[in-house]
């Protein structure tokens, strides 16, 4: 399969395999750093939007929200889920809006989805240039020195169809500037079991180099990655979210 051939044929089961994500507490934790850190003002652009869960939630908290997505089938899905919303077809390494905004956000380590250095660069310079004065641009991310291969996170939901079990892991071969997403999903019915793999490549980054990236263009705070407390990061953990207020 090609990079985003999974994503795109399997957009009706997009939303099982995040099944087990917590979307409200993601959107309320970045609520209030926006509060907190950012201008806070409610005009939202979601990187990576998928099927537009987190678009949901800041709609229904009072934001003017919209969401970008390189796959057409899920922006079709996102666009039901919120009519109230401006969806586009675009990709976060080049994008343009029609007017400034408050806050960007690119949930579930989609700015990996970047895939180099230099387009990582091109992520972060579009949206400083998108955002208002102290706007904040909120993501999480994983420091490329702190992957373990062997770990995999899996889960499974039940769908009309059958049995579903998702399972994906990181993996980085200890150099260069990219690491691979891996991606497989079984389903299971009565009569058949069938099996999807997809490996996904992925720009891998360490937490110092990419605050040296975001600094020309944000004042930068690394968070630990926890939803329910607003902490900063404890130097040792290999997931963050990151916080940056445009400067």
């Amino acid at each position: 399969m090609s990079v985003n051939a999974l994503y795109t044929d399997l957009s009706d089961y997009y939303d099982l395999m995040c099944a087990d994500i917590d979307y409200q507490t993601q959107s309320h934790c970045i609520h209030r750093l926006q509060q907190l850190l950012g201008n806070a003002g409610t005009r939202h652009l979601d990187l990576a939007c998928g099927t537009g869960p987190h678009v949901r939630h800041f709609i229904d908290s009072g934001y003017t929200s919209s969401g970008l997505d390189i796959n057409q089938p899920m922006l079709d899905k996102a666009a039901i889920r919120c009519p109230q919303a401006r969806f586009s077809l675009q990709d976060m390494c080049g994008f343009t809006v029609s007017e400034p905004l408050d806050l960007i956000t690119c949930f579930l380590y989609s700015i990996h989805y970047s895939g180099a250095i230099e387009r990582l660069k091109a992520c972060i310079a579009s949206v400083h240039a998108a955002l208002d004065v102290d706007g904040l641009f909120c993501f999480n991310v994983v420091d490329k020195g702190k992957i373990d291969n062997r770990l995999l996170a899996t889960h499974t939901a039940k769908h009309a169809e059958g049995l579903f079990t998702f399972s994906s892991g990181w993996h980085y071969a200890g150099e260069g500037e990219q690491q691979s997403l891996k991606l497989s999903i079984e389903k299971a019915t009565a009569a058949e079991t069938q099996l999807w793999h997809d490996e996904h490549p992925m720009v891998a980054v360490g937490f110092a180099e990419l605050q040296a990236l975001l600094q020309p263009y944000f004042a930068v705070h690394v968070l630990e990655h926890d939803y329910e407390k607003i902490i900063p990061w404890d130097g040792a953990s290999g997931n963050a979210l990151f916080a940056c207020v445009k400067i």
